[in-house]
């Protein structure tokens, strides 16, 4: 796989920004030794690669995962237990920054996806939650056991969690603290398929370059009209996609979809 890191102005730390195929990026969270905890060194990191990404017009997909056999094991405890005397406005000013920064990952127009290798929990489990997409490896472990840590829910759990799973699942999840697997976490919904473990990063960066071969401007529209909760009601949906569809319609990219059909060949996309 190649390993070619992104330039940026500073090296990245517990983090890794490569580029497998056109369009796709793939970051993975590089702390094995504490599991992929989000340390300090790794969040001001992950800021830089969002902010890049952000700017890279080439881009079509990301892909994160974790280097090791977690994903992400959360915020690094040492980090958040480390200033037991502190007030709570100090807190609370730390850990909205931490939050924002990590879910910074929403602010791309690109399809994201979350390839679960291993256990995600915690704010780990968030930041696949923030992605648009999950898959999970088979035996990944994912919960949000915050109570179990004498902890309220942080990083939006409690706004992704019940978009993606349901009111009723989320609270048995959030107040249990368990964890789920395999074909559980596929019926909650939390992610969208298991797949073999072996070879599964490879897998998932196979369904990302799919993704990125897909018409960018139509991708980019799409996400925009399924996030959050969607639309509002009918009428707001015929109204976005009585506009979103006509700009489609006007590109030079539905042209080469169209031919691409009709003469029996890959189409090429050039977002245009």
């Amino acid at each position: 796989m190649p390993d070619a890191s992104a330039d940026v102005t500073e090296p990245l730390q517990h983090l890794r920004l490569e580029r497998p195929s056109p369009g796709v990026a793939l970051l993975v969270l590089d702390n094995p030794d504490q599991r992929n905890a989000m340390s300090e060194p790794m969040t001001r990191s992950w800021q830089a690669a969002v902010d890049e990404l952000a700017a890279d017009r080439s881009l079509r997909a990301v892909v994160v995962t974790g280097e090791g056999s977690a994903f992400c094991s959360g915020g690094d405890t040492a980090w958040i237990a480390s200033e037991p005397e502190a007030g709570v406005d100090h807190l609370r000013t730390r850990m909205i920054a931490f939050y924002r920064a990590w879910l910074s990952i929403r602010r791309l127009e690109v399809p994201t996806i979350a390839a679960v290798n291993g256990a995600a929990v915690g704010a780990g489990l968030c930041l696949a939650l923030a992605c648009d997409l999950r898959f999970s490896a088979e035996g990944a472990k994912m919960g949000v056991p915050f109570v179990k840590l004498g902890m309220h829910p942080g990083m939006a759990g409690t706004f992704l969690l019940p978009d993606v799973v349901g009111r009723a699942a989320a609270r048995d999840l959030m107040l249990t603290g368990r964890m789920v697997a395999d074909a559980e976490a596929r019926e909650l919904g939390l992610v969208s398929r298991v797949l073999p473990h072996e070879g599964f990063r490879e897998a998932v960066l196979e369904i990302a370059a799919g993704i990125a071969a897909t018409a960018p401007i139509a991708s980019r529209l799409t996400k925009l009209a399924l996030a959050g909760e969607g639309h509002a009601d009918l009428e707001s949906c015929l109204a976005y996609e009585a506009m979103a569809q006509p700009i489609t319609l006007a590109t030079a990219d539905l042209q080469e979809g169209i031919a691409a059909v009709r003469e029996k060949r890959a189409p090429v996309f050039r977002g245009v």
